[in-house]
């Protein structure tokens, strides 16, 4: 079974196409609960069997369902087949699916469009995975979260960053890109690098991040700032490795300690810590993709002691199957609080992952609910 992710990565200005690896750690629980609401579209992939007819189906299976004691869960389809299980004719779990024949079809334009130096033709994107050109376009946004033009654009802003800190020119990476001017590159290369094209390609040198650490009821806190605004706040029990994590992200910029002002803003953050339910203003730097500010500035909408599921928000953004699309994206979000991923939950009500661990999560939701 193909289960690919298509999705934009953490790093400014780049996008990711990677094949998620199958795994046996399934949580059982979660996965018979799937099997109950007949889920189409589980976040995790996975077959279930059923020991007494030797069949193995889809989670969204129409066909009545086992007695929970008979059912056993394996991540792949090989899985089930290895243990002598066959597939169901109803659902038939071992052909693809409508919506991975989609996200298939959107990986190969994905590839496409990476290969080419020139901005795409939606009709031939469209004839090249077999569908109309409306209905191509409609499913690769519904998928990625944005147009195919402005993956193309993201991607080759990407091949332009990478270029930079291989030591190329800057005229020389923006021509070999595939762009015709350097006037609209220049125009926006700041917010499309998150610096200007010189300092990325010397990894950030010249670049000013002011830093402290602080203290607080979730352990200590590390809080960043650009000019334009916060670019980082990150918690952990151990200093030390806060400020490490922080140094690697931010190897060649020049990291200053923080003057009055500065100061200032870091009691603004370690109060939010504190009382995550404060509507803020904060001024902040999201250093992402295009796709990663979007969804952070839905976080950011999301009223305090309220709470969304990955879908729910996915639905809201106009992207009926990119709930996958947008939990990675939370997982990439380097402000904690300030852009309050913490707010996102299961589709169940649980609490899911968070980077800086679920306690901290359930924490920062019971302050905010707490009259």
């Amino acid at each position: 079974m193909a289960w690919l992710e298509l999705e934009f990565c953490s790093t400014i200005g780049q996008v990711e196409i990677t094949q998620v690896p199958t795994t046996n750690k399934l949580d059982e629980q979660q996965c018979w609960d799937l099997v109950l609401k007949r889920e189409r579209n589980p976040a995790v992939p996975f077959v279930y069997a059923v020991t007494s007819t030797g069949i193995y189906c889809r989670p969204s299976c129409p066909a009545r369902r086992p007695l929970r004691r008979n059912v056993v869960f394996y991540a792949s389809t090989t899985g089930a087949e290895r243990a002598g299980y066959r597939a169901c004719q109803r659902c038939r779990p071992h052909e693809l699916s409508l919506n991975e024949q989609y996200r298939i079809a959107v990986e190969q334009a994905c590839m496409l469009m990476d290969q080419s130096n020139t901005p795409p033709d939606l009709a031939m994107l469209a004839k090249h995975v077999g569908m109309s050109r409306y209905h191509f376009h409609r499913t690769f946004k519904g998928m990625m979260g944005v147009t195919p033009k402005a993956f193309f654009n993201a991607r080759r802003r990407q091949r332009v960053s990478i270029a930079l800190k291989q030591g190329k020119s800057v005229t020389t990476a923006i021509y070999t890109c595939g762009f015709k001017s350097s006037g609209a590159f220049y125009a926006n290369s700041a917010d499309m690098l998150g610096m200007n094209a010189r300092d990325v390609r010397k990894a950030g040198k010249g670049t000013q991040i002011r830093f402290a650490v602080g203290e607080s009821s979730m352990g200590s806190v590390i809080i960043a700032a650009t000019k334009k605004g916060v670019c980082w706040v990150s918690m952990g029990d151990d200093p030390e490795v806060l400020v490490r994590e922080f140094q690697d992200q931010f190897s060649e910029a020049s990291l200053v300690g923080g003057d009055e002002e500065f100061e200032q803003l870091v009691a603004k953050v370690l109060l939010l810590v504190e009382q995550p339910e404060t509507m803020h203003t904060l001024p902040l730097d999201l250093l992402g993709t295009a796709f990663q500010q979007r969804v952070w500035n839905a976080l950011r909408e999301i009223p305090p002691g309220s709470t969304l599921s990955y879908s729910q928000l996915a639905e809201k953004l106009g992207m009926k199957t990119g709930a996958r699309a947008i939990a990675r994206a939370c997982a990439t979000n380097q402000i904690a609080v300030a852009v309050p991923c913490h707010r996102v939950v299961r589709s169940d009500g649980s609490l899911s992952g968070y980077r800086w661990g679920v306690e901290r999560k359930r924490e920062l939701l019971r302050k905010e609910r707490q009259p």
